[in-house]
């Protein structure tokens, strides 16, 4: 079966296969989503979106905590934040303030720090978040923290 499957599938055009590859890669539970990534480093956002984007969520780019409240407020279809190391207003504050707000108080948030120590760990949580994963990070977590923290 496979092998005609993979006979037929060659057989296409070039664009036809790649939009089969493309739809292979997404994921329900990502697919129409929205997540505000809080993070100010080009390269981590270029590759968390490589990561992300497939699965078939949009990502809405905030480079500090502050852009990250405005994007909330400008949008009502944000579904999960990540981030936490963010310059001008930080995470724990943003987290704090998004909190706050009675329609953003179950509003997942997976942090993303390079502060691996677990006193942050326990100010993220104090703070508001709901879960956390230090840097360099474990694309298979994120992920898999995503599907759980989507299903809220």
């Amino acid at each position: 079966m496979t092998l005609f499957l993979h006979s037929v599938e060659s057989a296409l055009l070039p664009e036809q296969q790649r939009m089969l590859r493309a739809a292979r890669q997404r994921d329900d539970v990502f697919e129409g989503r929205t997540i505000l990534l809080a993070e100010d480093d080009v390269r981590n956002i270029f590759a968390l979106s490589r990561v992300i984007e497939p699965l078939g969520a949009t990502l809405e780019i905030a480079r500090n905590g502050r852009e990250a409240l405005e994007a909330l407020a400008r949008r009502s279809d944000i579904d999960l934040v990540d981030g936490r190391d963010v310059p001008e207003m930080d995470g724990l504050t943003a987290m704090m303030e998004i909190r706050k707000q009675a329609e953003h108080v179950r509003l997942p948030i997976i942090v993303l720090t390079a502060k691996a120590v677990p006193s942050d760990r326990q100010k993220c949580l104090e703070a508001g978040a709901d879960d956390y994963i230090s840097k360099p990070i474990d694309v298979d977590k994120l992920v898999s923290l995503c599907r759980v923290w989507s299903r809220q």
